[in-house]
């Protein structure tokens, strides 16, 4: 069974506002934008990149721990984190390594975002090839090891005493300046058609209440017998 005969088979489970939200907000997704976020300390700021990721349409956020366990902050994510997904780099003995390869495999360019860029800033890097940007810890930014293993660095121009800004600023500024920059390009930033059924059925999975259950008995029902692990 198609995910798209997957998704009808969830559709009366849901409101007619929920299946409208869905038609429209999916079609401006992206994963031609990813962040990574490394060893964020306060739950606050993760939970504000969470958001900020979900508000601009950045569909994917990974997060190395080698130090700093990931929280959420339910009062700041505002239920933001369930249409984003997470992958979390925390079992691995080199876990920058580990979220590094994986992004490099799927033809990302790693970005760390570092007063070291001299050029290169959110409004006139590069769009064409699809972009991971890293941001680091509150207190001393992304680790020497992503740092040298970053393809490019972006830097954000300031113009006052202050040394950086906060991470959740940092990321808010990059990520809507490159997602406002895409809307307006012929850069091929959208999700394939059945990258975007795939979303669908994901988030009315997450909308529907004992969705696998759900899922089964029709599928039982329509004869068909539910796969493994689905």
């Amino acid at each position: 069974m198609t995910d798209q005969q997957r998704y009808d088979l969830l559709l009366p489970f849901f409101s007619e506002n929920k299946r409208s939200l869905f038609d429209r907000l999916a079609p401006m997704r992206t994963r031609h934008v990813t962040v990574v976020m490394e060893n964020i300390f306060q739950s606050q700021n993760a939970s504000a990149v969470i958001r900020t990721c979900d508000l601009v349409g950045v569909q994917s956020v990974h997060v190395i721990e080698d130090r700093n366990p990931y929280k959420l902050n339910p009062d700041v994510t505002l239920g933001s984190s369930k249409w984003v997904d997470l992958e979390r780099y925390r079992s691995q003995t080199n876990n920058v390594k580990g979220c590094l390869d994986t992004l490099r495999a799927k033809g990302y360019r790693i970005i760390a975002t570092s007063p070291r860029s001299e050029h290169t800033t959110p409004t006139n890097i590069d769009l064409q090839k699809p972009m991971a940007f890293c941001f680091g810890t509150e207190l001393t930014g992304l680790s020497d090891e992503l740092m040298e293993q970053a393809d490019e660095h972006i830097r954000i121009p300031m113009y006052g005493f202050t040394e950086s800004f906060n991470i959740s600023a940092s990321a808010a500024i990059v990520l809507y300046t490159i997602m406002e920059r895409l809307r307006a390009s012929n850069v091929a930033w959208q999700l394939s058609e059945m990258e975007l059924i795939a979303l669908k059925l994901q988030w009315a999975r997450t909308v529907v209440q004992h969705a696998d259950q759900v899922e089964a008995r029709l599928l039982r029902d329509a004869g068909i017998e539910p796969e493994k692990g689905a």
